[in-house]
């Protein structure tokens, strides 16, 4: 493994793995998949590679409608689990692969759609994981990332520490101007910019982490205090019956690889 943070991911994400796809978080919500599979665009011939593809939700949901999908991940129990759902689903066009987003085990040029969700904030090095997925994209191909956005600048930094305290492995959230520039350094058209909030359940949440009572008690107390008036965390939460909820800003953008 490359990355520097590689050590953490594995082991919040091992964690993590019997209960990522839970009905009580949103991160698998039947409407979004359908609506990513529906602005992907995929065409039958397609060959797609989905980074960092924990259970491979995305790969799972575009499989019935392209010729292959690969799912890399460099957790095996979140591949265990996506192996095992795609083979309840009868998908028998996935294969899966543990590795690393910095170093991609391809060639260039190799796949028709690559998508990546919700794992750029884990990256230590997002430039490099973005170079590598725009490298083994064929030319007119299209790159998909799909990730929270970053709080206003002024509380970015206070978003990220409450994220970091919750999951050691989160890194630090991107802004579209930051995704948006490596879109263009690397020569990809944007053809898509679709951002949708999605309601979290601050106990759900804190619970697919198995985050400590003490870590949860303070989240949760600085939450509270901001629905009092009393500070800012980014998190703009809120109550609704009588439980606390914010909502992650999840932006999709989806690029074409323009030939150099």
């Amino acid at each position: 493994m490359t990355s520097s943070n590689a050590k953490t991911i594995q082991k919040s994400f091992t964690g993590q793995a019997k209960n990522f796809e839970t009905k009580s978080m949103n991160f698998t919500k039947q409407e979004y998949l359908e609506h990513m599979v529906s602005c992907a665009n995929a065409q039958r011939s397609d060959t797609v590679l989905e980074v960092a593809a924990g259970t491979c939700i995305c790969g799972r949901a575009l499989a019935p409608f392209v010729k292959s999908v690969t799912c890399l991940d460099m957790t095996t129990s979140m591949l265990a689990i996506g192996k095992d759902e795609a083979e309840k689903q009868r998908l028998w066009n996935i294969d899966f692969v543990q590795g690393d987003a910095e170093k991609l085990p391809f060639s260039d040029s190799s796949f028709d759609i690559v998508i990546s969700r919700l794992a750029f904030h884990h990256f230590s090095d997002p430039k490099r994981c973005f170079s590598e997925m725009a490298r083994v994209l064929k030319t007119s191909g299209k790159l998909v990332i799909i990730d929270m956005e970053a709080a206003e600048e002024l509380l970015r930094s206070t978003e990220d520490e409450i994220e970091t305290l919750r999951d050691p492995s989160h890194v630090c959230n991107l802004s579209k101007k930051e995704f948006t520039e490596m879109f263009r350094d690397h020569h990809l058209t944007i053809t898509t910019i679709d951002c949708t909030e999605i309601p979290v359940s601050l106990s759900a949440w804190l619970a697919l982490t198995n985050t400590s009572a003490a870590v949860s008690d303070d989240i949760r107390k600085r939450l509270t205090d901001e629905i009092k008036g009393n500070g800012l965390t980014g998190f703009k939460p809120y109550q609704k019956n009588r439980k606390i909820y914010f909502n992650q800003r999840w932006v999709m953008m989806i690029g074409k690889k323009e030939s150099q």
